[in-house]
């Protein structure tokens, strides 16, 4: 249950957070919560914390909302036309993407290796969703079987994306929007009885939308129509922006998402020694290290640094990702706080302190699954475990040479923008 209070300060916290909190809340699906949100405010009652609201829902509400969704699936399947990576148009992006997704789940590994068949098959399904579905949501005049269908085709395709990867809460968000595309009849089944009483009381007893509800409700369709505007001209562009706003209260967004697929997974990987001789690597929560350790399931849930870490290698230089300057000498002051963001600190029981500290970019593929050795060793030990990842060294990422230290890390933070110490 909610109301216009509630939801109100849902809102502004959300875009409070966007405002201050940098590139920790630079992702495509922050916005779409807050727009999400605002939406919300003019679905809700006023005081009321009923779960079924006393009126009927404005229709022009709800088809802001399709819009919404229209906007969010159309940019994300032009970007990928327009992006410029050939792997969106040669039905090949798939074959790499499970493998080279931000953080993978438990089950990406077997989505990658399916036949490239299959591959191409899931590229052509992902443009027919994106861009041929949508107009299922807008079109006037569908019959309510196709309506639904619209809708169902969204909450399938979400729903095979959050299985084979963690994509954050992005996918659940998504979601939210295409239930507007089912009707109470499809729905009834999946609700309680006591709340099916309760909804058919309310459909038979609720009054009409009262005149100020009626006028709350145009004015807010004709400003989000307005705001509209330069979003459409931004789908309709050669030079589509991905993920972006054109007012400053970031009411209605432009979106996408993976308009450029790598082809080969490279990880940053922390390491640090006492005596510059035995070196100690940092184990993150759920980005991949540690070549025995398979990948959680995480989804709706975001751990930020981990994404950060991905973005920073894609990034390809430090310089591009000041904030790992930071988060460097924290590790090396042996702060709490940031180490309790990581899985393991490899100097938690150890006599001597870190004093110096690299970056490693390694190369990291799918180990394919093999029958277990169950064989035994000399100890008396299985052998049965593999490792989940295959790695290779490709190079040195920070510093180009030689070794950091605290020193030198604030002598090359200076010279980087929006350091904070």
């Amino acid at each position: 249950a909610a109301n216009v209070p509630l939801v109100l300060g849902l809102w502004i916290c959300q875009r409070s957070l966007m405002s201050v909190g940098g590139v920790w809340y630079a992702y495509g699906w922050e916005p779409q919560l807050a727009e999400m949100s605002f939406h919300a405010l003019f679905l809700v009652p006023l005081v009321s914390l009923n779960n079924i609201p006393p009126f009927p829902i404005p229709s022009l509400v709800q088809w802001m909302i399709k819009w919404h969704l229209f906007r969010i699936m159309m940019g994300a399947g032009l970007i990928k036309l327009r992006g410029g990576d050939r792997k969106w148009t040669d039905l090949t992006a798939m074959k790499y993407f499970f493998e080279t997704q931000p953080v993978p789940n438990p089950l990406s590994r077997y989505f990658h290796w399916m036949p490239v068949a299959w591959h191409k098959f899931e590229v052509l399904s992902n443009h027919f969703v994106e861009l041929v579905a949508p107009w299922l949501l807008l079109m006037p005049g569908l019959p309510v079987d196709v309506r639904r269908m619209g809708g169902l085709i969204q909450l399938a395709f979400h729903s095979f994306i959050i299985a084979s990867g963690n994509l954050s809460f992005l996918n659940w968000l998504t979601m939210v929007p295409a239930i507007m595309c089912l009707d109470d009849a499809l729905l009834a089944p999946l609700v309680s009885p006591r709340t099916r009483q309760a909804s058919v009381l309310a459909a038979t007893t609720s009054s009409p939308l009262s005149v100020t509800r009626k006028i709350v409700s145009a004015a807010f369709f004709v400003v989000m129509a307005q705001l509209s505007i330069p979003v459409i001209q931004n789908l309709c562009s050669k030079r589509q922006r991905m993920n972006g706003s054109f007012d400053p209260l970031k009411l209605v967004n432009t979106y996408g998402a993976f308009g450029y697929v790598q082809e080969e997974r490279e990880e940053l990987i922390i390491k640090a020694s006492s005596d510059a001789k035995e070196w100690k690597e940092y184990e993150f929560r759920v980005k991949p290290g540690g070549v025995d350790r398979a990948p959680p399931f995480l989804s709706p849930y975001h751990h930020r640094l981990d994404w950060q870490m991905w973005i920073a290698t894609c990034s390809v230089r430090i310089e591009n990702s000041p904030w790992l300057y930071t988060f460097l000498l924290k590790l090396l002051e042996q702060d709490d706080d940031v180490l309790n963001l990581l899985d393991k600190n490899p100097f938690e029981d150890a006599t001597d302190a870190p004093k110096y500290i690299r970056i490693e970019k390694y190369r990291y593929q799918f180990q394919k699954k093999q029958k277990p050795d169950r064989s035994i060793d000399e100890k008396g030990t299985q052998k049965g475990k593999q490792p989940y990842w295959e790695r290779q060294l490709v190079g040195r990422f920070y510093p180009k040479q030689g070794i950091a230290t605290k020193e030198s890390l604030m002598e090359d933070a200076r010279r980087a923008p929006y350091f904070v110490s």
